[in-house]
């Protein structure tokens, strides 16, 4: 009987597990949970905030579908892993000892560095827990303030706002998520935003939070503005949590470096999810991703060669549908550039490779809300934005994924981008291509 360790219990460790029962019926898997909580979707807690999905929808596996994966869920942090004699020793002394092992786990939010920054009511969003503080927290006519960038302060900003707070958005430049999106996307969703009673702050950055009596009574900026609230919400980006590998003496850069099988540089231990930095074929670099659906794969392949099928793990486009001010938005492949002075480190929901330079030029299809924007090389689409109607998105994640020649069209294209809807739909019936690629929301 072969024993599986996974420490981590988001959907790359659970991903995993699946797999490894899928190929190894006797397997002793061990799972090591930090949270209380059963198997939820992150991606989910943003609508949990906003109240259209209620917590128990979050719950994506019945605890019949977990029972049969035979699972020892252990809800106790690992502390030290030891790759020599395979053991990992957890925070309560005890000792496992194991065949393989799989580190998913995951990413931790940024914590802020201003004075006051560890005021009761300073709020982030990293889990379950985080989202049913927030909404303790959230009292209709109260006044929040929100920094950051990408897609987490999006998801507290309109959270606390749905829930009658006032709401602050601070933008440390000039305009929202600015190495993603391009300007009049950006534009869009603070006007949207704005529409909604927020009040968007541009060049705009915390001096210090201040207290009374421990909690959070109000903000400066450093320009000397004081803003009285009660809630801060921090997205300021998320770190790979790295501390076992570095202590395992594993090799690490910005994350766990793993190879295509998503082992480590230790024999019989994996990597997969955010901690993971994974080589990407097509810019030629290792790069890490915050994306749910990028987790999952990375699971199951992980899951697969633990279990001794050889599966090799390619890279594919970076893809997340997510929603931004209510407008439903994929992105795919590479699609930004530049850096977001809002954030620090990559935020969730997100992906290193959408900024790697491209030489790549840009096509828009421009409407009020509805925007098609392409990063289109000489024969092939490598990028794509959509935002509003999503009819082009699963035609678009074919043509990318596939790598389809648009030749044939692409003068078409570049002249009168108003026709980018009709030829590209032509030339996906045309391709025969089919998609593959899980539509699963983005974190």
């Amino acid at each position: 009987m072969r024993r599986y360790v996974i420490v981590g219990s988001g959907i790359a460790g659970l991903a995993a597990a699946e797999t490894v029962r899928q190929h190894d019926a006797s397997a002793e898997i061990t799972l090591l949970a930090e949270e209380p909580h059963s198997f939820y979707s992150r991606p989910g807690l943003a609508y949990m905030l906003t109240g259209t999905v209620p917590e128990k929808q979050l719950f994506p596996r019945s605890q019949a579908d977990l029972r049969k994966l035979r699972l020892n869920w252990i809800r106790v942090p690992a502390a030290r892993l030891y790759p020599e004699p395979h053991q990992v020793i957890l925070s309560n002394s005890q000792h496992l000892t194991f065949d393989r092992l799989l580190l998913a786990t995951g990413s931790t939010a940024v914590t802020p560095d201003f004075p006051g920054g560890d005021l009761a009511g300073i709020v982030k969003l990293d889990n379950l827990d985080d989202a049913r503080h927030i909404l303790k927290l959230a009292r209709r006519g109260r006044t929040a303030v929100v920094i950051g960038g990408g897609i987490t302060a999006l998801e507290m900003v309109e959270g606390l706002n749905a829930r009658g707070m006032r709401v602050h958005y601070f933008l440390r430049g000039d305009r929202y998520w600015s190495n993603v999106l391009d300007e009049t996307e950006s534009r869009i969703v603070e006007g949207r935003l704005k529409a909604q009673g927020v009040i968007v702050h541009y060049h705009t950055q915390i001096g210090q939070a201040v207290g009374e009596h421990g909690a959070l009574a109000s903000v400066e900026t450093t320009a000397g503005e004081h803003i009285p609230c009660h809630v801060l919400g921090v997205a300021i980006g998320v770190r790979p949590r790295m501390e076992l590998a570095q202590l395992a003496r594993l090799k690490v850069e910005r994350g766990i470096l793993v190879d295509e099988s998503m082992q480590t540089s230790a024999p019989d231990i994996f990597a997969a999810g955010d901690v993971a930095q994974v080589y990407d074929p097509r810019s030629k670099r290792a790069t890490l991703d915050t994306l749910w659906s990028t987790a999952m794969r990375q699971g199951q392949a992980a899951g697969a060669n633990m279990a001794g099928v050889q599966t090799p793990y390619v890279k594919g486009f970076a893809l997340n549908v997510t929603r931004l001010a209510g407008l439903t938005t994929t992105i795919i492949g590479g699609i930004g550039s530049g850096r977001d002075e809002d954030l620090l480190t990559l935020a969730r929901g997100d992906s290193e490779a959408w900024r790697i330079p491209s030489e790549a030029w840009v096509v828009t299809e421009r409407h009020e809300i509805n925007r098609v924007r392409l990063l289109v090389d000489e024969n092939t689409i490598v990028g794509a934005l959509v935002m509003g109607d999503q009819t082009l998105s699963r035609p678009l994640q074919d043509l990318i994924e596939h790598r389809i020649d648009i030749s044939p069209v692409r003068e078409a294209i570049k002249a009168d981008p108003a026709t980018i809807g009709l030829l590209l739909s032509d030339l996906h019936r045309q391709s025969g291509t089919r998609h593959r690629v899980p539509r699963v929301p983005g974190r």
